[in-house]
């Protein structure tokens, strides 16, 4: 190692704390979350949390398997997580976003890793966020398996984090859910929401700000904050069961765009959906947010899912006893429209 022309004997000896990375830190985070992750295990884990790398073997059950990965973060409810200092919960939309996702080609989620990046760590905050990760990986069925925590003095403001996750499933090559079957005649199932779940969140926040609410004021019983924050619901058990029982010929995901806009993407060309918006209850949040914000109709069938988390298409045949399993899993399911012959120049979806 060559040594610089100056003199530097006499300056403060520096370490990687004194340039805002806690080292120390970091390990007592990696003890914590390891109880987290082993109660997420499952057999197929061979190497899990601290090491450079995650060992995952594929079940020998599956003949011809098919990978199915997804990445997601929680987008802006992150601003009011930090607002409330509410961070138990957080980890859990971060979850359901992507295994969500890649439930609806019928993938079963194997594993999730997580990415947490903050300006200084707060152990005990990045403990609770993580907890809510491996809360959702267990309501998922998926291993934790590994993730990364970046602490980056001066990228964020202080007390600040950002999120993002990732999944990867499988699925038998010749049952995967495409959409291409779905015909004239199929029927359009909805389950239930468990509220904004991840998406809206920057008019949710505006609304809030508008109208200088007080988010921990009465809200049909419990406070405004709770109803607004409560986690995205994770559908994966309840219609992984669905799928080996009977053919589900498509699933989407309602995420950002709401029905109008993630209906379509499980559509073959040649139809449409049309949905009864009388079929289901708006949950009161939304007519809450509606009323508060002056949002129009349309505008919220665009930016919410307006009390459907997930939309299921089935064969007629099937209805009943697919709303049966749902209801037994401890959905909530409604019948909320039908597939139809597309008209020209009609939208794919439409509610009526």
């Amino acid at each position: 190692m060559t040594s610089s022309n100056s003199d530097n004997s006499n300056a403060p000896q520096l370490s990687y704390r004194d340039a805002g990375v806690d080292i120390d830190a970091g390990d007592r985070l990696v003890e914590n979350i390891k109880p987290f992750a082993k109660r997420t295990l499952r057999p197929e884990v061979l190497t899990g949390i601290g090491g450079f790398g995650a060992l995952f073997e594929i079940s020998k059950k599956y003949q011809n398997p098919v990978l199915v990965s997804g990445t997601d973060g929680v987008g802006t409810k992150l601003k009011l997580a930090f607002q409330l200092n509410q961070h138990d919960n957080i980890g859990i939309d971060l979850v359901a976003m992507s295994v969500n996702d890649i439930l609806v080609q019928g993938a079963e989620p194997l594993f999730f890793l997580d990415y947490f990046a903050c300006g200084q760590l707060n152990v005990e905050t990045a403990t609770a966020v993580i907890s809510g990760i491996a809360k959702g990986c267990e309501q998922a069925g998926c291993a934790l398996i590994g993730g990364e925590t970046a602490e980056m003095p001066g990228m964020y403001p202080h007390g600040e984090y950002d999120l993002a996750g990732f999944a990867v499933g499988i699925v038998e090559k010749d049952r995967i859910i495409s959409g291409t079957t779905i015909q004239d005649g199929d029927i359009v199932l909805g389950l239930a929401s468990s509220g904004a779940h991840s998406n809206g969140y920057s008019l949710i926040r505006k609304i809030i700000e508008n109208n200088r609410i007080d988010l921990s004021s009465d809200f049909n019983g419990r406070k405004l904050s709770d109803a607004i924050m409560a986690p995205t619901r994770i559908y994966v058990k309840p219609l992984l069961e669905l799928i080996q029982q009977l053919p589900v010929k498509g699933l989407a995901h309602i995420t950002g765009g709401g029905l109008i806009e993630n209906v379509p993407r499980i559509l073959p060309h040649q139809v449409m959906a049309v949905l009864q918006k009388d079929s289901w209850e708006m949950p009161p949040l939304f007519h809450w947010l509606q009323q508060q914000g002056n949002v129009a109709d349309h505008e919220m069938a665009r930016v919410f899912n307006c009390g459907i988390g997930m939309v299921i298409v089935v064969a007629p045949h099937h209805v009943e006893n697919a709303m049966s399993s749902l209801r037994a899993s401890g959905e909530t399911v409604w019948q909320i429209g039908e597939i139809n012959p597309r008209i020209a120049n009609q939208a794919t979806t439409v509610l009526v």
